[in-house]
């Protein structure tokens, strides 16, 4: 995929330009699984080193969309999508990009921890890097540094021959988050990272997505409204498929324009 230095063009609102550059941007996305349509002309634009926030309920189609922004939709069979997916710029589902590449700069974070249970920790962060025939220079500084990022290194610095999974959930969590880092990514997606992690785990986990957005650009599902409101610069409320309403977190969570956005994060239904 090749990569562009000019910014792209803003067409938003007066108010979402002055946050920032866009670093990516969602245009009339339309996804479906077989004949059952999982989002419905969905236009987003995500902010350069901002937190983006998807809530909504159950089936409302935030986890298809993330999946959208780095191409796995497409790796499930029968899955397609219309409309355009913007990185820098340049769409992403262009016929001349390869998606292994998209994957490189869009990175992802699953809801449940899944660090490779043969590798040691130390391989798991470098696993990304050999996936995808990346000469890992000096691995000791690459790992250390992604193990720094993620806040795990001084948990682990003396037992990195230990396995991935003989760790906490919350450590193999901050792990697969340092084996994303480790491939230097521009944009960071996490579907539900803390869906199931304790009080305490959670609270490493969001203190770290404040430490990562001086330098990533994160997008994060959530069914945890306090969690949005606690990490997010914007939020964007999801449901049957449509965006319903995008604005500053504060903005939505205080005085939201849509009466379905009021009426969900208010609890009368969800």
């Amino acid at each position: 995929m090749e990569r562009t230095r000019e910014e792209p063009q803003h067409r938003d609102r007066g108010e979402a330009v002055a946050a920032g550059a866009e670093k990516m941007r969602t245009e009339e996305l339309r996804a479906w699984f077989g004949s059952v349509q999982a989002l419905r002309g969905v236009t987003l634009p995500i902010f350069d080193r901002q937190v983006t926030a998807i809530i909504g309920p159950s089936g409302c189609g935030k986890s298809t969309f993330i999946r959208c922004l780095n191409r796995m939709h497409e790796v499930v069979p029968g899955a397609r999508l219309e409309g355009r997916v913007l990185l820098d710029g340049q769409d992403i589902y262009a016929r001349s990009v390869n998606p292994v590449r998209v994957r490189r700069y869009v990175g992802m974070v699953f809801q449940k921890p899944n660090p490779f249970p043969t590798m040691s920790i130390r391989d798991n962060v470098l696993a990304g890097l050999r996936l995808n025939r990346m000469s890992p220079g000096d691995p000791g500084a690459i790992v250390e540094h992604a193990l720094r990022q993620a806040a795990l290194w001084d948990e682990v610095k003396d037992v990195q021959g230990r396995s991935g999974s003989s760790l906490s959930g919350g450590q193999q969590q901050r792990l697969c988050i340092a084996r994303c880092l480790a491939l230097e990514p521009e944009v960071l997606l996490m579907d539900e990272p803390c869906s199931a992690l304790d009080p305490i785990a959670t609270a490493k986990i969001e203190e770290l997505l404040h430490e990562l957005q001086a330098r990533y650009t994160i997008v994060i599902v959530t069914h945890n409204m306090q969690q949005a409101a606690r990490v997010a610069d914007w939020t964007g409320f999801f449901y049957q498929g449509e965006l319903v309403e995008h604005d500053r977190t504060e903005a939505i969570f205080t005085r939201p324009r849509q009466r379905r956005t009021e009426d969900y994060i208010t609890g009368r239904f969800g």
